[in-house]
């Protein structure tokens, strides 16, 4: 595999796509990044000092954001909520930009698919399942979500991912490949993804 691959992955809630991230990451011997794009975006604003549940937060709340949700005002940013999230998908942009020309990596979430889809050696896959897969891994992975839950995170990436991108999440037109973890164990999607990627680049 090429030394400038990188990969994003997409994946519904319950679909199993972090752990399959997790099982690439340690296959190829590369670096999985997640919250990390988050982290380093915060300190790049001036607020890394709220924590990572408040800032996923902040960013599910988009679009649209209620006027009673401004957290950054308590940080004493003087800005509208809605620039505030515009400039934290732009520096999280640039993060993953940055972290895709310094080796050969794994992104999952934060639109990389988007942000990347004019980079050479760049590929996207969307982790899906079906309905019953995802309300047993809700059950016994998630601390007992139901499928209701699921659905509802996967409602708010779905809106982030639009109100970015312009762009339908999971549409599998933007896809390279998308994998349903529902007929097929995590590892054998992981040697999916490595497979089709050695194969395109042959």
């Amino acid at each position: 595999m090429k030394e400038s691959t990188v990969i994003a992955i997409s994946r519904e809630y319950g679909s199993g796509g972090r752990e399959l991230s997790q099982i690439l990451a340690k296959r190829l011997g590369w670096r999985l990044y997640d919250r990390q794009i988050v982290s380093q975006a915060a300190e790049k604003l001036g607020v890394g000092d709220m924590g990572f549940e408040k800032l996923k937060k902040f960013e599910e709340e988009v679009p649209p954001l209620p006027l009673s949700f401004t957290p950054f005002y308590l940080f004493g940013v003087k800005e509208s909520p809605h620039s505030l999230n515009d400039k934290m998908f732009e520096t999280e942009s640039e993060v993953i930009r940055r972290l895709a020309e310094d080796a050969p990596c794994i992104l999952l979430g934060r639109c990389a698919d988007y942000v990347l889809r004019d980079r050479p050696d760049t590929y996207s896959f969307y982790i899906c399942a079906d309905d019953a897969f995802r309300a047993k891994r809700g059950k016994e992975t998630y601390e007992g979500r139901t499928l209701s839950d699921l659905n509802a995170e996967d409602l708010k990436r779905g809106g982030y991912y639009s109100h970015y991108t312009n762009r339908k999440w999971g549409d599998p037109k933007y896809y390279n490949l998308s994998i349903n973890t529902g007929t097929c164990s995590l590892e054998q999607a992981a040697g999916l993804i490595v497979h089709y990627i050695e194969s395109v680049q042959a």
